[in-house]
């Protein structure tokens, strides 16, 4: 079975439910509140576990956040790498609007609190082999990148959420990104279609990247190949964690030995079971139910080069 490392984010998230995103200046009423598990490392372990990958995931809570470890443990995900704060958990406060579209604001909490101490213990039992996933979420993200690589570990990085800081990170050592336009425009220096991968490749030649366009599809590219593969039509409830979805599953299945054809399609009908239901965290499907997905196929439609 493969091992995946999961060094991420864990949040108490608070989703408000709203008529639109509440825009500068304005104050608006929502019409439910849910308290959930979350946080994009939190997602993307449930997800990488729902695809039949080892998932351990390393991080950091405080005492509020005891749900979050309760959560993973029903998972399968193996907790034993979380360590306790004195301060508070990370949390998030989403807004989702009436066409399942979000807005989130991050508060980093314990996620913060990564220190050399914590990043040497998280590595000592990993190695080659192994799978090291990461998000933008929480702090020693260098540390934690070089660690990695110094162990013969695969680097998988979904940047997120973009910040300047990122680009002072050892991205050389990234082996596979996982990006969605608005990253992978950050990362290329381009928003341009047709020109983004060329250019995301040219400034990362030793990476693989999957690019995911939303209702547009997702792209694979590896070796100077361009793997495409559409959507599938759900209807969109809440997108929150369509994106750690479709990571989870992608990563997880290729690093069990899935190729990237099969790998790919599977992990967009779990992201389209993701989007069709509430909730970040409780919507991941099992691997089952991506396998029967009941969404109509639509064909990748961006123009590439």
């Amino acid at each position: 079975m493969a091992r995946v490392l999961n060094f991420g984010s864990l949040n108490v998230d608070y989703v408000y439910h709203v008529d639109h995103i509440a825009a500068p200046g304005e104050t608006i009423a929502s019409t439910a509140r849910d308290v959930n598990c979350g946080g994009k490392g939190l997602n993307q372990s449930i997800a990488l576990a729902a695809s039949g990958a080892k998932v351990f995931h390393a991080g950091r809570i405080g005492a509020d956040g005891g749900m979050l470890k309760e959560l993973l443990d029903s998972k399968g995900v193996d907790t034993s790498l979380i360590t306790l704060s004195d301060g508070p958990s990370g949390h998030a406060i989403i807004q989702v609007d009436k066409d399942g579209q979000n807005s989130i604001i991050l508060f980093p909490g314990a996620n913060h609190e990564i220190g050399s101490d914590k990043i040497a213990s998280a590595f000592s039992d990993f190695g080659e082999g192994d799978t090291l996933v990461l998000q933008n979420e929480i702090s020693g993200m260098p540390e934690i990148m070089r660690s990695a690589a110094e162990k013969g570990i695969r680097i998988v990085f979904n940047p997120s959420p973009v910040t300047p800081e990122i680009f002072n990170y050892p991205l050389e050592l990234v082996s596979l990104f996982v990006v969605n336009e608005i990253e992978a425009a950050a990362l290329a220096g381009t928003g341009f279609y047709p020109a983004m991968p060329d250019m995301l490749t040219k400034k990362y030649p030793n990476a693989d990247f999957l690019l995911t366009f939303g209702t547009g599809g997702a792209l694979f590219l590896t070796g100077g190949l361009f793997i495409k593969y559409g959507i599938h039509e759900a209807p969109a409830v809440d997108t929150t964690a369509a994106g750690d979805t479709m990571l989870g599953f992608f990563v997880g299945l290729t690093a069990g030995g899935m190729e990237p054809e099969k790998a790919l399609e599977l992990a967009s009908k779990a992201s389209a079971i993701t989007v069709s239901r509430k909730g970040a965290a409780p919507s991941i499907p099992t691997l089952a139910e991506a396998e029967g997905c009941p969404y109509p196929y639509r064909e990748f439609n961006i123009v590439i080069q």
